[in-house]
């Protein structure tokens, strides 16, 4: 890719925070020993062996901003929200670190977006597992730190999304026009998914599904229809099968919590590109809406879209539904949120 279109806005790209994860090695050795040995249980000893050098081979994307500018040049890309890699989510912290891990991440992030704010944005994180000190992180980062929102898992702990204990939270959210960026971290099929790298290709899906399903069957969205969630990955698989959910609402009453079909709320959340597949993009224009779909690339990792803007290209929408995608989406997400 040459050149840079006006306005360009990659949602999805992560930093990795050396010294936080250094700091908690020190704080909390054994949560972090549990937690790789959680990982490795999960994904498998092969695909770690391959995961470990396919990072170490982005650091320099991952930490330098020079690194980041350089790369979003050769992509076309003007501005990235950036966001921490989910391995600094820390869903095992218990209360105090969990809140030092979000605030610390809250304060590098800022600091690292701050050495070019005219082309990075930034997202920070909460403790999604210890809803009673959320708000405090979601203020610290948007308020304190002035970045545009935050990053949340599909669930931590015994903690789902439709956890009425977080419901504080949304309504925040929603008060001060902050994104919130759902990127799962894990998945809680555990074994079933530790060979051909399933826990990411079929985990990371699965995982946006069940997020987006507890959403949307709690009412979260009719109690809080301000609420601007992106959801990375395209959403996972609900936006393919959404048919499924409409016909459960119509059919079984213990599904009946939300006040509209499933489908209809495809349309009051944000979904990214990276779907890997042009059919798909177009089919989640279709049924998510052309105002509801927004440039992702998951930079800088493997299964991430290396050239995101063509992958737009590729998928044959109409001019003015690709610009919208890769440009004006996002910016009206922003357009009406509180800053510090």
């Amino acid at each position: 890719m040459s050149g840079i279109t006006t306005g360009v806005t990659d949602v999805h790209a992560h930093v990795l925070l050396p010294s936080l994860h250094a700091e908690v090695e020190r704080r909390a050795p054994e949560g972090v020993a549990e937690a790789a040995a959680l990982d490795l249980r999960r994904n498998g000893a092969e695909s770690q062996a391959v995961s470990g050098p396919m990072v170490g081979a982005r650091v320099p994307k991952l930490t330098s901003v020079a690194e980041r500018l350089a790369a979003m040049d050769a992509q076309g890309v003007e501005r990235q929200w950036v966001s921490a890699s989910p391995n600094h989510f820390y869903p095992w912290a218990p209360e105090g670190l969990g809140v030092w891990i979000a605030s610390e991440a809250n304060r590098l992030i800022a600091e690292h977006v701050a050495q070019a704010p005219d082309r990075l944005t930034g997202l920070g994180l909460v403790p999604l597992q210890h809803p009673s000190r959320i708000l405090e992180c979601l203020d610290d980062a948007v308020l304190g730190r002035g970045l545009a929102g935050v990053e949340i898992s599909s669930f931590a702990g015994d903690v789902e999304l439709s956890d009425e204990r977080l419901e504080p939270f949304w309504a925040r959210a929603e008060e001060l026009g902050a994104v919130v960026f759902l990127h799962p971290f894990g998945c809680s099929l555990d074994e079933r998914l530790d060979r051909f790298y399933l826990a990411n290709t079929v985990g990371q899906p699965a995982e946006n599904a069940v997020a987006l399903s507890h959403l949307i069957f709690a009412g979260v969205l009719d109690r809080h229809p301000g609420l601007k969630i992106v959801a990375a990955h395209g959403g996972g698989y609900l936006p393919f099968a959404i048919g499924r959910s409409d016909r459960a609402w119509r059919v079984r009453p213990e599904a009946q919590k939300c006040e509209h079909l499933p489908s209809t709320y495809l349309r009051k959340l944000w979904f990214d590109t990276v779907v890997h597949d042009p059919a798909a993009l177009r089919q989640l224009v279709d049924v998510a809406g052309e105002s509801q779909v927004v440039l992702g690339s998951d930079f800088p990792f493997d299964m991430g879209l290396d050239d995101p803007v063509a992958f737009v290209g590729e998928a044959g929408l109409p001019a003015d539904v690709a610009q919208r995608i890769l440009s004006g989406n996002a910016e009206a997400l922003l357009e009406t949120r509180v800053r510090a």
